[in-house]
């Protein structure tokens, strides 16, 4: 039997310019796809359209080619597929595991600092049910005014309706899924009928994602990912996670941090090779 080709994604979010952390996670994509004699698609995850901005996609395309990273057919852009993560969402609201929770990131900060007059929360790091944290009255209020919410998955039902899950990290190997770790993450919001989580898992499927390369930062999220894709009756592709640049101050490179941009590196003079240097990457 064939041994089947992989496809991998590259897929950044055009709210800025890339960086040298963004290099080395396109380059470890790539390196990916061609080991495996497979196939490096570009993918631009821009739900967040208050901070995304089609000038950053042109120049991060600009950059990659600079790097000679090639990509298959066009790109990918979240905010074009909206219908395709509504679709997932109405699936989830079918089974009954998605509720609307109106408390603003204040509320609820303030109501997990007092767990004694929540008897729902049972889980030390995120939140469970809710929708259990104002009554009744007060949720009818709030329903009536249209004020925003955002839509959470109930944690402890979905878990109910699926056995054990188990992932695959190439480099770690067999993986159990632990999605409990999120409690009831936030899946959809009012004005965005989608989250990075719940696209993330559509798209990968849609674009036919054999392995999914992406930082250790994001190793934990696989964890929910799984959940979603289990509940969505979708494919389950293997992982594999890199190493996460940091600067000479020891922190994590970012976008605000404007003097490492493979734009403003580009400019001072620097080639594809010196960047490979600098992010320790052997092509």
């Amino acid at each position: 039997m064939p041994k089947q080709k992989i496809r991998t994604r590259f897929a950044p979010s055009p709210s800025g310019l890339l960086h040298l952390g963004h290099a080395y996670s396109a380059l470890f994509a790539e390196k990916e796809a061609k080991d495996g004699d497979g196939t490096l698609l570009l993918r631009f995850e821009d739900i967040d359209r208050e901070r995304c901005d089609p000038k950053y996609e042109k120049q991060i395309e600009e950059d990659l080619s600079w790097l000679n990273i090639k990509w298959e057919d066009s790109p990918r852009r979240q905010s074009e597929h909206l219908t395709d993560y509504s679709a997932a969402l109405k699936k989830l609201e079918t089974l009954n595991i998605i509720y609307p929770c109106f408390l603003s990131r204040r509320e609820l900060n303030d109501a997990l600092s007092a767990p004694h007059n929540i008897p729902t929360q049972t889980n030390d790091i995120m939140p469970l049910n809710t929708d259990q944290y104002l009554s009744e009255t007060e949720r009818e209020r709030r329903i009536k005014k249209e004020e925003p919410f955002a839509l959470r998955l109930r944690m402890t039902t979905a878990l109910k309706m699926v056995g054990p899950l188990y992932w695959h990290d190439i480099d770690k190997g067999p993986q159990i899924a632990r999605p409990e770790i999120f409690g009831d993450a936030v899946i959809a919001r009012k004005d965005i009928p989608t989250s990075y989580h719940l696209s993330v898992v559509v798209d990968d499927a849609i674009q036919k994602v054999t392995t999914v390369t992406r930082g250790n930062d994001l190793f934990e999220a696989t964890h929910l990912h799984r959940l979603l894709q289990e509940l969505l009756g979708l494919h389950v592709p293997l992982y594999k996670h890199h190493k996460i640049l940091i600067d000479n101050n020891g922190e994590r490179m970012a976008k605000r941090d404007k003097s490492i941009t493979l734009q403003s590196l580009r400019l001072s003079g620097k080639k594809p090779a010196d960047i490979y240097k600098m992010i320790g990457f052997t092509r």
